[in-house]
């Protein structure tokens, strides 16, 4: 517990009366914001199951974005000492991720790694104003790395030769600090790139859909911020584009946004922001947890010069900068490179068309530059952390296991849920077999042709999910739609529900209950009622279109004049480029 003085135990004033195991050694983890904890969880496991190393933190309290802390720290299960109690406490060794704060009272040696791909912007020290080209580069300058002209850190972590090329010209008398020890973040993301499908299928992402992630780092200058000097504020454009011209069923869209954004705003206040977005499908990543897998699974990364953007053009991720301020980079950063090197993302003409061109264009080394330069000793950050850490705590390395970073996890199944009201265009392709093309886009103000001469089987309807927004709209949906189990019993079982919906709504012609990745039970307002059942991919996983699609399938279908017959039909859905074989199975009506 804690009082006034701060923790008894395992560190204070009597504390060998109280802690169990008292002659530990003292690591103690320096957080500066939820940003800077990211890469001190990275290399959090590298002291896990030694009994002779006692894990402590704090919070320095100089951050401007401090909101979302207690929580984090509360999650790490680790003693939070408070500040004050941290200066004064002895210490084997400290570890930050950040220069914020007075790490000069800390009391034992520091190292100091970056929070991101290396040192590559500039910004002015506390003391010294807002961030400008004069300011200087964040951790590799003297206004950062000295204290009274003596290095803060007794070890400045960094990832390449480049940055400690940068460092001896801009702050010799920090040079002799430095240690080459890769980077975590860009090691766990490597080894994790073989489950790439899986990621992906987490997401709800079929191998033919374009999964687009928007990435920004935080400031008026980035791509979520508001500062526009060329041209018309380029957000609203973009978020606009998401939601209107991608077809639903041939891209997955998700957002990766800095920390800073989300606790200096407030998660509420920026889902607020993002409402529409999110209704018409976007999904909005945690910052903490599965933004890597989610560039891992991108086939285009929209960004900025955050290191998120940075990281996916290193593992050849074709990148779109929506936002790129130069006069913020250090031109000789291998960030300011990757500005010089990727396309633009401009606020006219079509969005889909830039997309597609970048992800088409895009070919293997385009960012080779960068990717040399994240780190000298790919996949061997955490050998070279270990070996680090325990020479400054004082003790030999653990000889029975061997060093090693968490795995990234398979994220829990996601997939875009719209409760936007969607437009579907629909066309039937064949009659010997039945095959329709559906193209969805989640706002009905947005029609686009779906290419070609317009033919007379050529359809559209609106689809309404049952929790939309604006409940006007169920009256003149054509669709109505929910996901939910089918036992769940709020709304099921779904030969209920489709029959409540279509007796409360008399102009809906099809209600559509998805109880599945691959699945669906639709009935017609003559009570006919089917299971609607897509076939599994070649390899076996279940067809992650979402099975809505095949309710608007089946409705195009009825509209010719045709009603499902035989036991089992089979009705081919084209979505895009894609082909879903789709049986559909006649259930008993109700009495």
């Amino acid at each position: 517990m804690e009082d006034g003085a701060g923790l008894r135990v395992p560190v204070g004033r009597d504390a060998r009366r109280w802690a169990t195991r008292a002659d530990c050694h003292r690591v103690l983890l320096v957080v500066h914001n939820v940003t800077s904890a990211t890469r001190l969880l990275d290399v959090l496991p590298l002291m896990a199951d030694d009994l002779r190393v006692q894990m402590l933190a704090t919070c320095t309290g100089s951050s401007p974005f401090l909101a979302g802390m207690p929580e984090l720290l509360s999650s790490l299960g680790l003693p939070v000492l408070p500040w004050e109690q941290a200066k004064a406490t002895p210490v084997d060794l400290a570890i930050s991720a950040s220069y914020g704060g007075r790490l000069d009272l800390i009391q034992g040696d520091l190292a100091v790694l970056s929070h991101g791909v290396g040192y590559n912007k500039r910004l002015a020290t506390p003391e010294g104003g807002p961030s400008d080209a004069a300011a200087p580069v964040f951790g590799l300058s003297p206004d950062w790395l000295l204290h009274r002209g003596r290095p803060l850190a007794t070890a400045t972590v960094l990832s390449h030769p480049e940055q400690l090329d940068r460092l001896s010209a801009a702050c010799p008398e920090a040079a002799p600090t430095a240690v080459l020890a890769g980077d975590p973040c860009y090691d766990r993301i490597l080894e994790a790139r073989p489950h790439r499908a899986r990621f992906r299928r987490a997401l709800g992402v079929t191998p033919e859909q374009r999964l687009v992630v928007v990435s920004s780092t935080w400031s008026p200058r980035s791509l979520f911020g508001d500062e526009r000097t060329d041209h018309d504020e380029l957000l609203p454009w973009l978020l606009r584009g998401l939601t209107t011209e991608l077809p639903a069923d041939e891209y997955r869209t998700a957002a990766v946004l800095h920390p800073n954004i989300w606790y200096g705003h407030g998660p509420g206040q920026l889902r607020a922001w993002l409402d529409r977005a999110r209704r018409a499908g976007l999904t909005l990543i945690d910052p903490l947890d599965g933004w890597r897998q989610a560039l891992i699974a991108a086939d285009c990364v929209v960004g900025d010069h955050s290191s998120v953007t940075s990281y996916a053009a290193a593992i050849g991720t074709p990148v779109l900068l929506g936002a790129f301020p130069e006069a913020d980079l250090d031109p000789d950063s291998p960030v300011a490179a990757l500005g010089r090197a990727a396309p633009r993302l401009r606020p006219r003409g079509s969005l889909r068309a830039q997309l597609d061109r970048a992800i088409d264009e895009h070919r293997p080394g385009s960012y080779a530059e960068l990717a040399g330069h994240v780190s000298s000793a790919p996949g061997e950050s955490a050998p070279l952390l270990r070996r680090l850490f325990y020479r400054l705590i004082g003790l030999p390395e653990p000889d029975d296991r061997p060093a090693r970073l968490d795995r990234l996890r398979t994220p829990s199944f996601e997939p875009a849920e719209r409760t936007a009201p969607v437009r579907a265009l629909t066309r039937l392709i064949s009659e010997a077999p039945l095959e329709i093309a559906v193209t969805r886009y989640p706002d009905t103000d947005f029609e686009p042709e779906m290419g070609g001469a317009r033919t007379a089987t050529d359809d559209a309807h609106t689809v309404v999910h049952e929790d939309t927004q604006d409940a006007s709209r169920l009256a003149l949906a054509d669709v109505i739609l929910r996901y939910a189990a089918a036992d769940d019993p709020r709304y099921g079982p779904p030969a209920t529900w489709t029959a409540e919906v279509l007796a409360r709504y008399g102009s809906c012609a099809l209600a559509a209950y998805v109880s599945g990745p691959d699945r669906c039970t639709v009935r017609t307002r003559d009570g006919a009622l089917y299971q609607l059942t897509a076939a599994p991919d070649p390899d076996g996983h279940a067809d992650l279109c979402d099975p809505a699609v095949y309710a608007s399938a089946v409705r195009a279908w009825l509209d010719l004049g045709h009603a499902p017959a035989g036991r089992r039909p089979t009705l081919l859905v084209t979505t895009g480029p894609t082909r879903h074989r789709v049986t559909v199975e006649p259930l008993p009506k109700l009495p």
